[in-house]
């Protein structure tokens, strides 16, 4: 059995074959579950530097954020807008987008200076690359254009949800 660590670098890279994998493991939904608990920890202490509020609220945000985003995903891509051949369980979605996470670890370097908004904007662009791809794979569309169009609504959607924490944490 691979590692989670093993599994985690494969998401960073961005492997294809890896998202198929935890879609049909039903065993990965902890793992999963895990890297999310990891990257939004991440978030966290990148924002050390703002204090154990930054702390509480970059790790809150983050993780209610990914949630957000998985669900919206999830509705309109699987439920409102699938294509002919998507066949996806809640559990397998969540399993897939759940290593989608991965990419976020790095934004524990957010709290180096002069350094933190670029962090932040690389890891934001990787995740959202990362959701995409997942995305792809677990509702087996086509094409990318679908999975993009669903992951950026969602990351509308969820950017509108979280903005209070983030403005509740810059402001001070």
């Amino acid at each position: 059995m691979e590692s989670l660590v093993d599994r985690i670098i494969r998401a960073g890279k961005l492997d294809i074959d890896l998202y198929r994998e935890v879609k049909a493991d039903p065993n990965a939904l902890g793992p999963a579950m895990n890297v999310v608990v990891i990257s939004s920890l991440a978030a966290g202490i990148g924002s050390l530097q703002l204090g154990i509020k930054g702390f509480l609220v970059g790790t809150v945000a983050a993780f209610a954020g990914w949630f957000i985003w998985a669900l919206v995903i999830y509705i309109v891509g699987a439920k409102i807008l699938p294509e002919p051949r998507t066949n996806a369980s809640l559990g397998q979605f969540l399993r897939v987008v759940g290593f989608a996470s991965a990419p976020g670890i790095i934004r524990l370097l957010a709290g180096i200076p002069y350094l933190g908004g670029f962090v932040i904007f690389a890891a934001s662009l990787w995740i959202l690359t990362a959701m995409i791809m997942a995305t792809r794979q677990a509702l087996d569309y086509e094409g990318v254009w679908r999975a993009a169009g669903v992951c950026l609504l969602g990351w509308l959607i969820q950017g509108m949800a979280i903005a209070p924490f983030l403005i509740m944490l810059s402001a001070e």
